[in-house]
């Protein structure tokens, strides 16, 4: 699903996001709701990818738990967006990438994105009013296999595209489906 936000246009910067685990749903811009899951966890899964106005939160609700990850510029949190967190424990692993792109190839990742995401039923992309290049895109996917206790796995990967600085964030998160 493809979207125009209505909202302050304020370019960011890798260097200014941060991962967070604890923080509560935070107000949207525009989500979208999936419902309870189960080709892409166990029954009774539910998950929500929102948009925010300094990048994105999922939440994900299950039967045994669940989990709320916000990438985002936090106030009153010091920035650090690790290119690596896993938690054995709990089956959860963030990857973060941070790619700085020429504007004509900055231009062709967001085109891209735009393109192969918006009519994905799985996917929501936010264009920020700074322009079509101003872009914070979601796509939920199934990574497949089953861990060592056989719980089945879920994931999503995400795009930040920083026009004013040339980069392109990009996450993608596996956890054991709650």
């Amino acid at each position: 699903m493809l979207v125009n936000l209505d909202t302050a246009y304020e370019d960011t910067t890798a260097a200014e996001l941060s991962l967070a685990l604890d923080t509560p749903e935070q107000p949207a811009l525009h989500l979208l709701d999936l419902g309870r899951l189960t080709r892409l966890g166990r029954p009774g899964t539910r998950l929500q990818l929102r948009l925010l106005g300094a990048s994105h939160q999922v939440v994900l609700d299950g039967p045994d738990g669940g989990l709320i990850e916000t990438v985002a510029c936090l106030p009153g949190r010091r920035p650090e967006l690790p290119a690596t967190l896993a938690d054995p424990a709990t089956g959860y692993r963030f990857t973060a990438r941070v790619r700085q792109l020429s504007p004509a190839r900055l231009s062709e990742c967001a085109a891209r994105l735009r393109r192969d995401l918006a009519g994905d039923p799985y996917a929501l992309v936010g264009v920020f009013p700074g322009g079509p290049d101003a872009i914070t895109a979601l796509r939920v996917g199934r990574p497949g296999g089953r861990d060592a206790a056989g719980t089945g796995r879920i994931g999503w990967r995400t795009w930040h595209a920083y026009p004013g600085s040339g980069e392109v964030v990009e996450t993608e998160t596996v956890v054991a489906a709650v």
